[in-house]
């Protein structure tokens, strides 16, 4: 009787430790996103693409598209994506290091094509600096660049080469915004984001149309810091660490930024006007671990609306919100992904909250590309690395791979 008395709780205890693991798995696999299965084709096979840092529609309702390279170069893609050179800018001296460095964003200007410019962000050299240059399109039909017309507006200096930032977007309001990253090396070691008197680490928001004293744009009615003793006047935003893309939802009229964390949190950022999104005090929601400082008492924070550990990713690569009809459930997300592991995500918000949150995974003829990762020596390890998330003509997703690969969505 004794031994069959003492076996018995043991047995319940085996029997409640398996039905607690049971329900533990259950709630796992119930918390996992919905995955949306994104079909895509590599497209501009056979031609040199180094690194492809946006696509961005030709907004004159031609069907044309320019190619942004890192390396210098932009391409102009046709409805049939045969690709002839825009504008060829290798023999300027940008890149220091290709890792960051090079020409990181075009924007036109939003009377296009009544006015004719367009506006490119790119880095030079000695002394190491991020310019945002002034061009001209000569002939709206042929899309060919005035070649005798280029004006600097703005010059930012960069003490090392990393953290460029960089993709110039003009909201629904007329203004361009810019996001610049904190100068770079690691833990922000110049404290440059929470510098009011830097323009690093920072969202701009300038007026392409004035100036402003001996500055080559104005500065916008409404920006936060206009007057503010210690703040420079371009500011809209600050405390971001290496933003990689800025994208504004214009029907929603919400701008979206993608920061780079250093090794706590990846994050997704609404910008708001005056808004302090915490870097180098902290990384996400979380205090950043190296900070020897507490911040001020009087300094607030805006959380980001989505944040990532590096168990997921290591580098958020932002994108764009999808406004196409190839994928009912997308529509009105927030595409992004992680250049680390190629794992990418849709988010939808209402009023500044996620209410929609899905998985994609990428395929290309029935194989899926970003469905996994390896760790070496601790640091996760993918062939899928998505750099930018863009849309075409149509509204449909294209997908850009570091490698130098284009993917369209079908």
């Amino acid at each position: 009787m004794t031994v069959l008395h003492q076996a018995i709780p043991i047995v319940r205890v085996k029997i409640i430790s398996i039905l607690s693991i049971s329900l533990f798995l259950c709630s796992i696999a119930s918390a996992e996103p919905e995955a949306v299965r994104v079909p895509v084709k590599k497209v501009l096979q056979g031609i040199e693409k180094a690194k492809p840092i946006m696509i961005l529609p030709v907004p004159d309702q031609s069907g044309r598209s320019l190619l942004v390279l890192q390396g210098g170069e932009i391409l102009l893609l046709s409805k049939t994506l045969k690709p002839s050179t825009f504008i060829d800018m290798t023999s300027e001296e940008m890149i220091d290091n290709s890792f960051e460095e090079g020409l990181l964003g075009l924007a036109f200007h939003p009377d296009y094509p009544k006015d004719k410019r367009f506006f490119l962000y790119h880095s030079l050299q000695n002394p190491k600096r991020s310019v945002l240059v002034e061009h001209k399109i000569d002939d709206p039909i042929k899309l060919t660049v005035n070649e005798s017309y280029r004006r600097i507006l703005l010059e930012v200096r960069q003490p090392y080469w990393n953290h460029n930032s960089g993709i110039p977007v003009f909201g629904p309001d007329g203004y361009l915004y810019l996001s610049t990253g904190d100068g770079g090396k690691a833990n922000d070691p110049h404290d440059f984001s929470q510098n009011t008197f830097s323009l690093l680490g920072k969202i701009l928001r300038i007026d392409v149309e004035t100036k402003s004293g001996d500055m080559e744009y104005g500065i916008p009615p409404g920006n936060p810091f206009t007057g503010k003793p210690g703040f420079r006047p371009e500011i809209w935003a600050l405390g971001l660490r290496n933003p990689w893309m800025l994208h504004w939802d214009h029907s929603a009229s919400v701008l979206y930024c993608a920061d780079v964390g250093q090794h706590q949190k990846e994050e997704v950022n609404l910008i708001q006007k005056g808004g302090n999104y915490g870097w180098s005090f902290r990384e996400g929601t979380q205090a950043f671990d190296l900070k020897k400082k507490s911040p001020p008492i009087n300094l607030k924070f805006i959380d980001p609306v989505f944040e990532y550990g590096h168990e997921q990713g290591t580098s958020i690569s932002g994108g764009s919100v999808y406004k196409g009809s190839l994928f009912p459930a997308l529509q009105g997300h927030y595409i992004f992904g992680d250049w680390g592991t190629g794992k990418c995500w849709a988010i939808r918000l209402s009023e500044g909250k996620v209410v929609s949150e899905k998985n994609i995974i990428f395929t290309e003829s029935g194989v899926d590309l970003n469905a996994g990762f390896e760790l070496v020596k601790g640091k996760p390890q993918s062939s899928f690395k998505p750099v930018n998330f863009c849309l075409d003509p149509s509204g449909e997703l294209v997908v850009l791979d570091w490698t130098g690969l284009v993917y369209l969505s079908y």
